[in-house]
């Protein structure tokens, strides 16, 4: 947990070795836990017991409302991403991704994200950096109505290079035992599809091999940005766009009892994680033409020379949730009085009797003129 230790006395210039001289300042991690601890606090939730500074969190499961529940943990990371944020010096949105990845994947289960903790390595601390990753953490705990209760920061001299961080976020969510999806998915079941904000946080390995082939900069005006270059993001700015937070509209469904299952579209694409959410012996039918692919993939696709089968494996390709439903109007008009934007991409149907689950398209999705 991070924490500010007592007070000591200052070191003597004897000549002795120091922590510091190592090239661990204490100083500089006491620093970043007065940064932070603002951050912090703003994302108290019911059920947060204490503060930060302990050697472990504690939380009230009663005071949060449950009565027979099971917890649901997870844990992710902002993969390579995080090496466009550290050459782009973009810091303040990769807390953001760190959250939303591991509470999209609690979320699809059923349940209510409690709280969260993270861990932020790096070789020397920079405070000012540092503080803008927590900081964004924070953000997106408030996004998804969790806590953030701790974490720890490790300065680890010679491990990571000059100016570089990794990122691993741990999240911990509850859901009513009788209350845990999926359940109940069966052929005849809509799948409706929410927008993703782009990229997210999957596939940066491929993205960052694309912009060194096309030859931009970070610092470029994004290629694929509406309306005019010069006034629009920097191709950074643009690739750093957070993940979407789909907790609020995925919880609200659920708790009406109108989705049988959701799947989150991390990596792997809709081909590599919708089939996990269902059961043996049905297919996911999509039409892949039945929502707008943002232009960011197009011009992944484009400038990396990138197949349709490739792009589906690697990227969300628009869509980050996919939600299973029976009745598809109540769905859409719930989504839509929320002010979510929604498309109904495709069914379920009954493959071969015990079967693994499959998924085929009708059609794919346009990534736009080849020569574009």
């Amino acid at each position: 947990m991070r924490s500010v230790p007592p007070s000591l006395p200052a070191a003597t210039s004897s000549g002795g070795a120091t922590y510091r001289d190592a090239g661990v300042d204490i100083a500089a991690g006491d620093a970043l836990v007065d940064a932070i601890k603002p951050a912090a606090r703003a994302t108290d939730r019911p059920g947060t017991m204490g503060g930060l500074g302990g050697f472990g969190a504690l939380f009230d499961l009663k005071a949060a409302g449950f009565a027979d529940p099971v917890l649901v943990s997870c844990t992710d990371g902002v993969g390579t991403k995080l090496m466009v944020a550290i050459e782009s010096g973009l810091h303040e949105t990769v807390g953001i991704d760190l959250v939303a990845m591991c509470v999209n994947d609690l979320v699809v289960q059923g349940a209510e994200p409690l709280f969260f903790l993270d861990y932020f390595a790096t070789g020397r601390l920079a405070v000012d950096d540092a503080a803008k990753v927590v900081r964004g953490i924070a953000e997106g705990c408030r996004g998804a109505g969790c806590a953030l209760v701790g974490g720890e920061t490790a300065e680890m001299p010679g491990m990571y290079g000059p100016g570089h961080y990794d990122l691993a976020g741990f999240s911990v969510g509850a859901a009513e035992r009788s209350a845990l999806l999926p359940a109940g998915i069966a052929a005849g079941d809509v799948l409706i599809g929410l927008p993703a904000s782009g990229v997210h946080s999957n596939g940066f390995s491929l993205v960052r091999a694309i912009v060194t082939r096309s030859g931009l900069g970070w610092d470029a005006p994004c290629p694929f940005a509406a309306g005019p270059l010069a006034a629009g993001p920097s191709l950074a700015e643009a690739l750093m766009t957070p993940t979407r937070l789909y907790v609020k509209p995925v919880l609200a469904l659920h708790r009406q009892g109108l989705i049988t299952g959701a799947a989150h579209i991390t990596g792997g694409g809709l081909p590599g994680n919708l089939p996990r959410v269902l059961p043996a012996g049905l297919t996911a039918v999509i039409d892949g033409a039945s929502w707008p692919v943002p232009p960011v993939f197009g011009w992944l696709a484009r400038t990396g020379q990138v197949d349709v089968a490739e792009m589906l494996k690697v990227f969300n390709c628009g869509i980050g949730m996919v939600l299973i439903a029976r009745d598809r109007d109540a769905v859409l008009s719930q989504l839509r009085a929320a002010g979510e934007e929604a498309f109904v991409i495709g069914r379920l149907e009954d493959g071969a009797a015990g079967a693994p689950a499959g998924l085929r398209f009708t059609a794919m999705p346009d990534f736009g003129p080849a020569g574009a």
